[in-house]
């Protein structure tokens, strides 16, 4: 048997990585500063940093939302992120989409599923089929993608009962691009008899192609926010970056992603994590409930570049 001084071996942990106790009148950059340097905490500094960086040097931020982001009441931190600059592209799915409407136009959203399938009531909420799919028909007819055609469709109606708190509407009015992609047959708005197959695939589609553009201000020093959607924005998004590097030679590269959901699934971790930095950048996953998360990310982003100045 060999043994070795303590000093010769390699140790992953040590005493100046480790966090700081809570103490009167800290501050937020205080807690951020107190988070241990290990592990998932490390990560989410190299988050905050990346966001921080790609905002300085004009690359692009880009958000993808699935419908629980909007559920959860997170509004009002990703349209503040928006109107300060950072976000610089806004996609979701059909869902938040749904949920993002109805929250601006009734101030509520959310049914019962169990209830309503009982007796074929649910998803048939005659407003928000109705007038969704005449957006998404006036926006065909316009040349507009889903996501504009949602928010001009509220910028102008004329009894929304939480205006304030519509992502879709912010964007439109903040002149950020937001972009909904939807999955045929699995939004309850496709269940009603005003639904449009041409209008809802051409808006989409259109959106698509928006998102595809936005993602070529990725290169050297992007960031790619993967927020709650499991299944439809990974899928999305590893299209639209090949139609990108496509077009570009092979860019974007060199960019940041992060996946933070409550549970770790495939799709996101190959689509989002692993496979788009395989030719330069980074990837993380985070977990954590997005009502926890997502207001601690954005704070702390906020915080950073009010540290550099």
């Amino acid at each position: 048997m060999r043994t070795i001084p303590v000093v010769q071996r390699p140790s992953k942990v040590r005493a100046e990585e480790f966090a700081a106790a809570p103490y009167p009148g800290r501050s937020f950059a205080d807690f951020l500063g107190g988070l241990p340097d290990i592990l998932v905490a490390r990560d989410f500094r190299k988050v905050v940093a990346a966001i921080a960086d790609a905002h300085r040097d004009g690359r692009a931020v880009i958000a993808m939302l699935g419908g629980h982001i909007v559920k959860t009441g997170l509004a009002p931190v990703l349209l503040d992120l928006m109107r300060r600059g950072i976000i610089s592209h806004l996609g979701m799915n059909g869902s938040a989409a749904i949920h993002d409407y109805e929250m601006a136009r009734f101030g509520a959203t959310s049914e019962d599923v169990a209830a309503g399938l009982r007796d074929g009531s649910f998803g048939m909420a005659e407003e928000t089929g109705r007038e969704l799919n005449e957006a998404f028909i006036r926006g065909q007819e316009s040349g507009w993608g889903m996501g504009e055609a949602v928010g001009r469709a509220l910028s102008t109606h004329p009894a929304l009962a939480h205006p304030e708190l519509s992502i879709l509407l912010g964007a439109h009015r903040l002149g950020v691009p937001a972009t909904v992609h939807a999955a045929l047959g699995a939004e309850i708005i496709h269940q009603h008899p005003a639904a449009s197959g041409a209008a809802i695939g051409d808006t989409s589609h259109r959106d698509f192609r928006r998102l595809a553009h936005s993602i070529i201000r990725l290169h050297d020093g992007g960031v790619v926010l993967n927020l709650g959607s499991a299944v439809i924005m990974p899928e999305v998004f590893l299209k639209a970056l090949t139609v990108a590097r496509n077009l570009g030679e092979g860019r974007p590269t060199h960019f940041t992603t992060c996946d933070l959901d409550m549970s770790r699934h495939y799709r996101p971790r190959m689509n989002v994590v692993q496979r788009p930095v395989l030719a330069g950048g980074q990837g993380f996953e985070i977990t954590g409930h997005h009502e926890i998360m997502v207001p601690l990310l954005a704070w702390a982003v906020v915080e950073e570049l009010a540290a550099r100045g």
